[in-house]
């Protein structure tokens, strides 16, 4: 096991699960002509303000867990930790869409994303044997529930814009001996035929996970990207969940783009304010560290030409497992949500 995982609360999909369903997920979001080029929409009470489109063509959901956790914090008269939360309930998320109906997911987001004119963020991650039995195990049965998840997800998105971010650290722990040699050359198939499936949609790009800074060397990673069908990817993205700082995500993800074509890149600023945790267990700093804070907002306007968006594609706020005191992985922890709002200040 290495030192920083790349791992951690890939179970935020449940916490989107449940708001799903295409009726509510395009109501409540409407178009304003006067207000700059925003879009507001209102949830439970709480309205919401989307970045300029120009800048961040993502959609924040209407119905997002940290759009409804700043309703209820307005309601209970909590108005100065409702406005640290809004930092979070303002931008776009990663929606991880989990294996229930997953047609009905990725329809219904879409759907509400191109309703306002906006793009889907979407996040696979049910690959079989994932996370290697650690807080977010689990994934598809076989390799045809698999195949059938992601045929779902490709009839669900069908012609509206979608950007997905596909199975973080699949790859990577193909690599790290953390994913067994028997099931090596079931993820590779599996890989590149969800790569083809999704590439195979008029309005969809898709960027296959690559690690993060902290793991290893791109040398060792660049030969089982291809594998997995880079290729035909619109790139790949980093630090997925994880807190290296932008700058050296960009130096990352430029010594592997080099490697695999120039390939573009994607970085998870979701969390990175402050970088990685340097203190306690090793092989735990990943996992709900404290003292971090939110990292840049979600935009395509970058300084690098290599790096397509910074994104938060781990969702602020939800757990990465049952450690350091928090809740199980991808629940909300209150506390931990309004550490990473304040320190961002």
């Amino acid at each position: 096991m290495y030192g920083s995982r790349g791992v951690g609360a890939f179970a935020g999909r449940r916490a989107s699960a449940a708001a799903l369903g295409a009726a509510l997920l395009v109501a409540g979001c409407s178009s304003s002509g006067d207000d700059g080029g925003k879009d507001q929409g209102e949830a439970a009470g709480a309205v919401i303000t989307q970045q300029p489109k120009e800048a961040d063509p993502y959609w924040v959901n209407p119905e997002g867990l940290a759009v409804r956790k700043v309703a209820e914090l307005q309601q209970d008269g909590k108005k100065t930790e409702a406005e640290q939360i809004r930092k979070i309930a303002e931008q776009p998320v990663g929606e991880w869409i989990s294996p229930e109906n997953p047609e009905q997911q990725a329809r219904g987001l879409t759907e509400g994303a191109d309703k306002v004119g906006r793009t889907a963020l979407l996040v696979l991650y049910n690959i079989p044997h994932r996370d290697c039995g650690q807080y977010s195990q689990g994934g598809a049965a076989d390799g045809d529930a698999y195949r059938a998840f992601v045929d779902g997800v490709a009839k669900g998105i069908g012609d509206r814009p979608a950007t997905v971010i596909l199975e973080p650290d699949a790859v990577l722990h193909l690599v790290d001996g953390c994913t067994p040699q028997q099931f090596h050359e079931e993820r590779y198939d599996l890989l590149s035929g969800a790569v083809a499936k999704l590439k195979g949609l008029k309005n969809t790009r898709v960027y296959l996970d690559a690690g993060n800074a902290g793991w290893g060397n791109p040398d060792q990673i660049f030969e089982p990207l291809k594998r997995a069908g880079i290729d035909q990817a619109d790139g790949f993205s980093v630090n997925v969940s994880n807190f290296y700082s932008t700058e050296d995500s960009i130096a990352y993800g430029k010594q592997l783009s080099a490697k695999v074509g120039n390939k573009p890149f994607v970085i998870d600023t979701s969390r990175n304010g402050n970088g990685p945790y340097t203190e306690g267990a090793a092989d735990e700093r990943w996992c709900n560290p404290p003292g971090r804070a939110l990292g840049e907002t979600p935009t395509t306007r970058t300084a690098d030409p290599l790096v397509d968006a910074y994104l938060w594609i781990k969702r602020p706020g939800e757990s990465d497992g049952e450690c350091k005191g928090g809740p199980k992985a991808g629940q909300w922890w209150a506390d931990y949500a309004l550490g990473l709002a304040k320190a961002s200040d």
